[in-house]
């Protein structure tokens, strides 16, 4: 049995008590946390502008379909006859019309959900895979660490936007190529900042006692590292959405995204084929603004998230 340790006066000698000292001191971490980012939320008057922002983008994306007045595809015309070609914004029209008489208000809509599909989808990919190979790097460290990190490095080395031009030449274009795209090369960045931390955690005492006390190394990196990298993991998450909906839109409007969904980044890129980018107005700027809130939405709540990892951006 292991002497008790300096760092925590009246520290249990049997494993039990230990494992039981452990889960008690992560939940009251959990809890801290959760409460920080609170506190901070009810603070940050834009924190909670991106909160309300982003919950309406949700609604939006989850009942698209039902909100949409239109089908992406359906062409208008009037009473009369002829098609409604590049009207402006009306009562029927909120957001005008396309050149062959297509509904953009629908059209933005509809792309919200697939927005917010690639961007959840993507960071959760990311953030899992990313997570995992960093506390592996970060706890064993050594060959373990110097391996995986040279793989780090040579995925560092792929430029995306080329990377993604040979994944649709190869394989036929679709939203789940996007994703996989994001998540083949994006995970990179959540693993090297994962690693610094777990570098730092695992050498603390807690850790190192756990270890005397015949825990096994999927144990630790579960039940004790985990907990206390998961203000970072979400952080990093939030981040790698925004990245994931910037990827999506920008394939898109390049012209190798999913030409049978509707996203915005397509509706950018068929007004720019179609040479009225600066004579329609209202075709350009409604996908594009949507593009911004939302991303500002995310960044404003990961404002708050930002607080739980360091306390020096906590308000006093």
């Amino acid at each position: 049995m292991w002497s008790t340790p300096s760092w925590i006066p009246g520290l249990p000698t049997d494993e039990k008590d230990v494992e039981a000292m452990k889960i008690v001191t992560r939940h009251v971490n959990r809890q801290s946390s959760f409460q920080v980012f609170l506190a901070n939320l009810k603070q940050d008057r834009l924190a909670l502008f991106g909160v309300a922002l982003l919950v309406a983008f949700v609604f939006v994306g989850v009942f698209s379909e039902q909100l949409a007045p239109h089908g992406p595809r359906d062409r208008h015309s009037h009473p009369e006859g002829g098609i409604r070609r590049l009207e402006s914004p009306s009562w029927e029209h909120p957001f005008g019309t396309t050149d062959v008489g297509r509904d953009i208000f629908s059209q933005v809509i509809l792309g919200t959900r697939t927005a917010l599909m690639v961007g959840f989808l993507a960071a959760l990919l990311v953030t899992i895979v990313g997570s995992v190979i960093g506390i592996i790097a970060g706890y064993f460290g050594g060959w373990v660490d110097s391996m995986l990190m040279r793989i780090v490095d040579f995925f560092y080395a792929i430029p995306f936007i080329p990377f993604v031009i040979v994944l649709a030449a190869v394989l036929q274009p679709s939203i789940w190529n996007i994703i996989l795209a994001v998540s083949l090369l994006s995970w990179r960045t959540v693993a090297r900042i994962v690693r610094s931390q777990v570098l730092s955690i695992s050498q603390r005492p807690y850790i190192k006692a756990a270890r005397v006390a015949g825990a096994g190394h999927l144990r630790i990196m579960v039940r004790y590292i985990l907990p206390n990298v998961i203000p970072l993991v979400l952080l990093e998450m939030a981040f790698m959405v925004n990245w994931a909906i910037m990827a999506e839109a920008s394939v898109s409007f390049l012209g190798f995204g999913d030409p049978r969904v509707t996203s915005w980044g397509q509706i950018l890129h068929i007004n720019f084929i179609s040479g009225y980018s600066r004579q329609a107005w209202w075709w350009t700027i409604p996908p594009g603004m949507a593009i911004v809130l939302l991303l500002l939405s995310i960044f404003f709540v990961a404002r708050s998230l930002e607080a739980v990892v360091d306390p020096r951006l906590r308000k006093r």
